[in-house]
């Protein structure tokens, strides 16, 4: 329904248009339109780069198992005309990522044979794959919708979870993600408190005026425990890959980014602590769990912590399938009751911070499904959520007033004092400034 509603909005505005310009060629000096001068006619409205106003349409989603060839036979296209499609697809889009539940628009010619002229399927809310069948030959595209960004400020107090205080403020809940990237060095997010608050500057980004994503964030100051951690983005070139690559830094000009992350998981809560003495809720019996428990979704996701080398891999009796990742200044962590392993993760193998390294299970002895995160250092556990961090390199000297520049500015903003056309617009040159 809304897809036929903005087809009319188009031609009513495409109506309108064609008037405006017919009356004002008519006043134009020099014009003389009893002499049976022409006027040029309008650009056809267009759809998915389709001149949608020449077809009839039918529209769908794809079933759950439902393949392409099985979508296109309802249309009159046979397997030969299918395979031709497969071959033209090398290169240009794999026809095997075609998912449940994705849109697609046959456009049909509007005489009586209603032949299939195009077929579009909607990758996901920006990208589209069109398929042009023009006689016995076919040919496909890949095509992105045209994107507008707006920048946004948005305030937000924490009364029960990040996701809650989002969309309590109206604002896109896929800032919490985006917090979760930024401060993952900074901010313990399973222990956020009551009264704790942000501000954010971000752009939004939309496909007419539907929102579709999270783009670049411009600064953002979080309180925690009533400190205050500034985000204010830069560029610098990385010791470690020496590339110039994007960073976020505080008010002092120090990395938010450390040589440990705050948690292997995201959005999770925290349902065992570290203790000397813990009841174990399967032997019924009291023993130390030199570890913290992370209650999440048997399959969430779990990330390396710190850079290093993974030294065991398999089942460990009571901790299920394990994994094991040496690290620099004597450490090594730990991650227990694992559902499965990353694919590709071996013994031996040097894996890097945030990268992935298996999904959360409950193999072992667990009564339900979480993560058993432990960290050695010297060969002796110690509590998790006390670990020492460092940060890597802070801003370069020569780099410093470049940076001072950008956080007055980013500050400003922040501060809602800041005049628009003052704003940082770009981060990749210093011509802004």
């Amino acid at each position: 329904m809304i897809r036929k509603q903005k087809i009319i909005a188009f031609s009513a505005i495409g109506c309108l248009v064609a008037a405006a310009v017919t009356i004002w060629s008519l006043r134009m000096p020099g014009t003389d339109a009893d002499a049976g001068q022409q006027v040029e006619s309008e650009e056809p409205a267009l759809l998915y780069g389709i001149p949608f106003e020449s077809y009839s349409m039918d529209e769908g989603v794809f079933a759950n198992g439902e393949t392409l060839s099985q979508v296109l036979a309802r249309y009159g296209v046979n397997m030969a005309t299918v395979d031709r499609i497969d071959k033209k697809s090398v290169g240009v889009f794999n026809l095997r990522n075609l998912r449940a539940g994705q849109h697609y628009t046959a456009f049909l010619t509007p005489d009586s044979l209603r032949r299939l002229a195009y077929f579009v399927y909607e990758q996901n809310a920006t990208h589209y794959l069109v398929i042009a069948f023009e006689g016995d030959s076919v040919s496909l595209r890949t095509e992105q919708k045209e994107v507008r960004t707006e920048r946004r400020r948005a305030t937000g107090t924490i009364t029960s979870s990040l996701w809650n205080c989002m969309t309590e403020n109206r604002v896109n809940p896929a800032l919490a993600w985006e917090f979760s990237q930024i401060y993952a060095w900074s901010i313990d997010f399973y222990g956020l408190q009551e009264n704790d608050r942000f501000t954010v500057i971000y752009d939004e980004l939309y496909v007419d005026s539907t929102s579709v994503g999270i783009g670049q964030i411009w600064g953002a100051i979080f309180n925690h425990a009533g400190k205050d951690y500034y985000a204010i983005p830069f560029y610098q070139v990385d010791e470690a890959t020496g590339k110039n690559a994007l960073g976020y830094w505080d008010e002092n000009g120090q990395s938010l980014r450390k040589n440990i992350l705050k948690s292997p998981l995201r959005f999770t809560r925290i349902s065992s602590r570290y203790s000397n003495s813990r009841l174990h809720p399967v032997l019924k019996i009291r023993r130390p769990h030199h570890g913290v428990d992370y209650a999440a979704p048997a399959g969430t996701p779990v990330h390396a912590v710190a850079s290093g080398t993974v030294v065991a891999k398999g089942y460990s009796g009571g901790g299920g399938n394990t994994v094991k990742i040496r690290h620099a200044g004597n450490l090594m962590s730990g991650y227990l009751h694992l559902q499965g392993y990353a694919k590709g993760l071996a013994v031996g193998k040097t894996v890097n911070q945030g990268d992935l390294i298996g999904y959360v299970g409950r193999t072992g002895l667990a009564t339900g499904p979480h993560l058993d995160f432990r960290i050695w250092q010297g060969g002796k556990p110690i509590d998790p959520l006390k670990v020492p961090s460092t940060p890597v390199a802070p801003i370069a000297e020569g780099n410093r007033k470049a940076f001072d520049v950008v956080k007055e500015r980013i500050l400003g903003e922040l501060a809602g004092t800041l005049p628009d056309s003052l704003r940082v617009m770009r981060l990749d040159s210093l011509q802004v400034l």
